[in-house]
């Protein structure tokens, strides 16, 4: 049992989009903590800083349909009002409008975060005459994070907090105690090692940087595998998704694949210039994981609040699951305060 004034000490296990909103929820919401970020790769050396940062969900299978609603829209709503605010440009956070095109009708002709995103139609046949290879099509605005910006904004917000961030890699959850009572693990694809789970793997995500800037309104095919995502500094062009495979080296053959299937959705983009190659390796696993466990070892307790498994959404939904995180933390340390142990613990 705690004594009430005395701080409960948590460790955040990651510093990519994930880690560093769930510990600024944490900080906000769960009060009488003393919080500190650790990890070994920071801003722009993250999965997230290679993501394109569009708000378009993916959906995850064995999530309920309302509760990744729920996550989509309270994301959507924060990012919305950083957009609306003159952080905006220090945030790297901006609106995008643009289009969504399929070659055949989709079963599901109006997804469930239509009425999230802004303005949300069909494409009318004048639009569609852009995209000859289409028939049918959603135009609407979302934002865009851009994240090597939005990153080191959320990093600075910590630290104004108080909130120390320290560059380490952690082999072992066990490293952390007794330093601290509490671990949130949002190691992604590091969960392998960290969580021992084995349901987690890469699915490699290659895109191209290159200059445009005539290019204004995003394009996405159906399938969300050919994309191009306009943002403050480059066009994003995208992409591939390679499961299992673990490398980070560019591949000049698929750059040329992304390129030309770019080029056939907007011709003018063969005038790009300053094209860089990106890679990075998304955490899949069939379901994110968002739940409490408690490690006992010797003796010892270690509650963890796992946060991981986003795969490619993870921008749509980080501050909803950063929510949901620090509400599974306030339990917690509730728990930890209580004078009568609480069987989750």
């Amino acid at each position: 049992m705690f004594p009430p004034m005395d701080p409960v000490w948590i460790a955040v296990v990651g510093a990519g989009v994930v880690g560093l909103s769930t510990a600024l929820c944490v900080s906000k919401l769960v009060p009488g903590c003393s919080i500190t970020v650790i990890s070994d790769k920071f801003s722009p050396d993250t999965t997230s800083d290679v993501a394109a940062g569009m708000l378009i969900p993916h959906v995850y299978a064995d999530t309920p349909i309302a509760k990744q609603k729920q996550w989509f829209r309270e994301t959507f709503d924060h990012l919305f009002a950083i957009a609306n605010s003159a952080e905006a440009e220090d945030a790297g956070v901006h609106l995008v409008s643009g289009w969504q095109i399929f070659r055949s009708v989709p079963t599901e002709e109006v997804p469930f975060w239509a009425d999230v995103v802004l303005g949300f139609r069909k494409m009318t046949e004048a639009e569609l005459k852009k995209f000859p290879q289409h028939v049918f099509g959603h135009a609407f605005t979302t934002l865009k994070c851009e994240n090597p910006t939005y990153l080191p904004w959320l990093e600075k917000r910590l630290k104004g907090s108080g909130v120390p961030i320290l560059t380490r890699r952690i082999g072992d959850l066990w490293e952390l105690h007794p330093s601290f009572d509490i671990v949130i693990n949002c190691s992604g694809l590091g969960s392998r090692q960290l969580a021992g789970d084995s349901k987690l793997f890469p699915v490699r995500g290659q895109v191209l940087r290159v200059q445009a800037p005539w290019v204004k309104h995003f394009i996405r095919d159906g399938s969300g595998l050919t994309y191009i995502y306009p943002g403050i500094a480059n066009v994003i062009l995208g992409g591939t998704r390679q499961k299992g495979d673990w490398n980070l080296s560019p591949d000049a053959e698929i750059s040329r694949e992304i390129f030309s299937r770019c080029c056939a959705l907007e011709p003018s983009l063969r005038g790009a210039c300053d094209i860089r190659e990106k890679v990075g390796l998304r955490p899949f696993r069939p379901g994110l994981r968002l739940q409490t466990e408690l490690l006992a070892q010797d003796g010892r307790r270690l509650p963890v609040v796992h946060h991981y498994g986003h795969g490619s959404g993870g921008i749509s939904v980080h501050w909803g699951t950063a929510l949901e995180a620090a509400r599974l933390v306030g339990e917690c340390v509730r728990a930890l305060r209580s004078p009568t142990p609480k069987s989750k613990l």
